[in-house]
């Protein structure tokens, strides 16, 4: 087989329900992937992350480049041993950084010259270079170095940008060696139709293994976000995986999935974890609202997770409130059994043709929750 095979399983309208093939065994899809971009998905062991529902995570090139290094990682066995994950890993190349650290960083033909946010030290990124980081952490699937250009760029800058990762992404192929993963091309082209169809015609002569959509979910209106994605799978081989990056607030991973995408990562779940919100079906909860203080009934009556199985909000909030780390455990636990629970009812809704009342159902439960009782306001 190649380095990524993707399988059509079943469709309800433009949504699919597939099987992608990596060297470390199948992801259903659609799915979404826990981020640990340091080589760890905060607070959680592997293995529950693995049992919470997760066939593959993503970790990110620009950071473990800059610690502890990808040559101690490889020195080491690689990333999967490294961080005792067995299953298959997506490594960000770093291109997000491009768009993140603005101000430390800067873009020419060659590739991206940083001062990395930890000490200021120099680092240069090409696409030879973040295919190479790549292979030594041993990465499942790579993704090409490109840039993100922030919402508010004129249309001649995103032009010749989206133009410069095409040749990134030629150079990114011809960079690999026999024994790399995967790699994906990122469309970019903005909010406009015809730079995101000039970029997606460029990636696809190139014939990569799966093709991302990047630039999204960065400051421009949903709306904006939506018809991108519209216009813009029609245009990718249907042979082969579609990635959305970045995205990951429930609704718009059903509403996303409904276009077509395959692919879906963000630190949302985590990150809201650890600031104390909560997701539900009927939204978000704030377990810092005081009217937790005396409750005892679980998050979610209807979950099944370790957490809602054992602890009381009150519990919950006790452990935020005090700033013990358990906290921080729990939530997290929640957080991605919510998120991974929901992609495993999205398949399965897909698998019995039965996704626009799905998703019906849970944008209508969540657009609800928003101004309901414990809602984040």
């Amino acid at each position: 087989m190649g380095l990524l095979e993707f399988k059509e399983l079943a469709r309800s309208g433009l949504a699919r329900r597939g099987r992608l093939k990596t060297r470390r065994g199948p992801v259903e899809t659609p799915a979404f992937m826990p981020v640990g971009t340091l080589a760890t998905v905060k607070s959680l062991l592997p293995e529950e992350v693995a049992g919470l529902g997760a066939g593959m995570i993503l970790a990110n090139t620009y950071h473990l480049m800059l610690r502890p290094g990808t040559e101690v990682v490889a020195a080491l066995g690689g990333l999967h041993r490294f961080m005792g994950w067995e299953g298959p890993i997506l490594t960000d190349s770093g291109g997000f950084q491009v768009f993140s650290l603005a101000s430390l960083r800067k873009v020419e033909e060659e590739g991206v010259s940083f001062r990395s946010h930890l000490d200021g030290s120099p680092l240069a990124m090409t696409p030879e270079s973040v295919v190479a980081a790549q292979e030594k952490l041993g990465s499942d699937v790579m993704m090409m170095l490109d840039e993100c250009p922030p919402p508010g760029s004129t249309r001649d800058y995103v032009e010749k940008s989206l133009a410069r990762d095409a040749r990134w992404a030629a150079r990114a192929r011809d960079a690999r060696g026999s024994g790399g993963g995967a790699l994906m091309g990122i469309v970019q082209g903005g909010v406009y139709p015809d730079l995101r169809r000039l970029s997606a015609g460029l990636l696809c002569e190139l014939d990569l293994d799966g093709y991302a959509l990047g630039g999204l979910s960065v400051g421009e209106p949903k709306e904006a976000m939506m018809q991108v994605i519209a216009d813009t799978v029609p245009l990718l081989p249907g042979d082969k995986a579609v990635y959305l990056m970045g995205v990951g607030e429930p609704a718009d991973l059903v509403a996303c999935a409904g276009l077509g995408v395959d692919l879906f990562d963000c630190v949302l779940p985590t990150r809201m974890a650890r600031n104390g919100t909560l997701l539900t079906r009927h939204g978000r909860m704030n377990i810092r609202n005081a009217r937790f203080a005396a409750d005892s009934a679980p998050i979610d009556e209807d979950c099944s997770c370790p957490t809602c199985a054992r602890y009381s909000r009150a519990y919950l909030r006790h452990l935020f409130m005090a700033r013990e780390l358990l906290s921080y455990r729990l939530n997290t636990v929640h957080n991605l059994h919510y998120i991974l629970n929901l992609m495993a009812e999205l398949r399965e809704a897909i698998s019995q043709d039965r996704y626009p009342a799905f998703a019906h159902e849970v944008l209508a439960a969540l657009a609800q929750g928003h101004q309901g009782p414990g809602a984040e306001n």
